[in-house]
């Protein structure tokens, strides 16, 4: 679409990118029709027609800040525009943009080898794999090869073309096939989702008493999870018949839909619906449905350590689910919660508790029976004690959990009872303990 508008579209830029759509003003406005690199005096800077492709505008990377300035008459709107740069799909294969399609095959061969998950472990092996096929994809397709050179990738996108494939994994079984890896190691022929799949794991939710998260217990737990199925031995099949190859996908796992539209024919690669990319189809087990797996109920023996507490998890390897076509059994995971004691609280590895004395005990001091984790434990405390005074009781609290010898502590707050009446007699000796005690200072000082 033509600039309409008496105005000049002008740009502050310290390189020159190549042709590019923008908005202003809410509308969009094309620029290809502008001379290029036509530079003008401004203010404060050269200034000089913009010309960028579509694929400079919507980039990923960011170029310099760009000033984008409209002009209508006496007035004047500024939009500052974060512009990115789209990935080079040639560079990413490492081709030249004159590369032929056995080039260009030969360049994705060698880089989905090389950074295909399975094989290459580091963490952006995948997102670079992604890449690759990504640009495969695109440059593999006269068609979107040549909206890509004119217009970049926001071109395949505002033509609706998108990816051709949904998962960069099946373009590449589709690409290699049966022929294997070529001496990778364990990455040919056999389909992913034909492989062997670990069971997921089972989770438990076990409520024990305050005394057994203390020093530990062994529960008998009933769990229920799925097991292999002794019918069909897991493999999903009825005793006696054999698996054959599906007729729908010829045995690949995958179908393959095309879309005819303007731009082109266009394929798009999915797991097959009647064997679930399996590439195979049986006459299902009656017992497991054709699942190989069967849900039943085991009762395990479980040991609880010393030391746990409410919120802890206990992990009890391979007693999860069991895995589909010969894979390894997941992990039970049991989730502790702890009832609470009538008189004990924890706090970590400590033991809380009060303990009422009279007034007269707190004076004189006393030694009294205190309830600890290991029964009742008298612990004495000294005259004079005042109110709110916490006693330390040593290696009465809880086992550290992993270090059973290891203990915490009993802490004992003590609480003095202040009596609110008094009989005649007792109010008579309190009055005798006051009036001694103010005669004491007054001996004092005559002394």
């Amino acid at each position: 679409m033509a600039l309409m508008s008496s105005g000049m579209l002008i740009g502050k830029i310290q390189q020159p990118p190549a042709s590019f759509e923008c908005f202003a003003n809410s509308k969009p406005v094309s620029l290809s029709g502008l001379p290029g690199a036509n530079f003008t005096n401004g203010s404060s800077s050269m200034e000089w027609h913009l010309r960028m492709s579509n694929s400079d505008f919507f980039s990923s990377d960011p170029l310099r800040t760009t000033m984008i300035s409209a002009q209508r008459g006496q007035h004047r709107r500024t939009t500052r525009l974060n512009v990115m740069a789209d990935a080079d799909y040639y560079s990413v294969l490492g081709v030249s943009k004159s590369a032929s399609k056995a080039d260009i095959k030969s360049a994705y061969r060698k880089l989905a080898r090389q950074y295909h998950p399975d094989v290459n472990k580091e963490a952006d092996a995948e997102t670079k794999f992604k890449a690759i096929s990504n640009a495969y994809e695109v440059l593999s397709d006269d068609e979107k090869r040549a909206i890509y050179d004119q217009y970049g990738e926001a071109g395949l996108k505002g033509a609706g073309a998108g990816a051709a494939y949904s998962n960069p994994f099946d373009l590449f079984e589709t690409f290699f096939g049966g022929m294997g890896m070529g001496g990778m190691g364990g990455m040919g022929g056999k389909s992913a989702r034909n492989r062997p799949m670990q069971g997921a794991d089972e989770e438990y939710d076990l409520r024990i008493d305050f005394l057994e998260a203390v020093f530990g217990t062994t529960k008998n737990i009933e769990v229920s999870r799925l097991e292999t199925c002794k019918t069909c031995d897991g493999s999903g099949a009825k005793p006696g018949t054999s698996p054959k190859s599906c007729s729908r996908c010829g045995g690949q796992g995958q179908v393959v839909t095309s879309a005819r539209t303007p731009l082109g024919e266009f394929r798009q690669i999915s797991t097959c619906p009647s064997c679930s990319g399996t590439g195979e189809t049986s006459t299902p087990c009656t017992s497991c449905k054709g699942d190989g797996r069967e849900r039943k109920k085991k009762t395990i023996n479980l040991k609880v350590p010393a030391g746990v507490d409410s919120g802890s998890r206990l992990r009890v390897r391979s007693e999860g689910n069991a895995g589909k076509r010969g894979g390894p059994p997941g992990d039970l995971y049991v989730f502790i919660s702890v009832k609470s004691h009538p008189s004990l609280n924890r706090d970590g590895n400590n033991i809380l508790t009060t303990c009422r004395i009279s007034y007269l005990d707190a004076i004189l001091g006393i030694s009294k029976k205190v309830p600890t984790v290991d029964g009742e434990t008298e612990l004495k405390i000294p005259a004079g004690t005042q109110p709110g005074t916490t006693l330390v009781m040593s290696k009465k609290g809880v086992p550290m959990l992993g270090k059973p010898n290891i203990r915490g502590d009993q802490l004992v707050r003590v609480e003095v009872e202040i009596p609110k009446y008094l009989s005649n007699e007792e109010k008579k000796l309190i009055d005798q303990l006051a009036d001694l005690k103010k005669a004491r200072p007054m001996a004092n000082q005559r002394a």
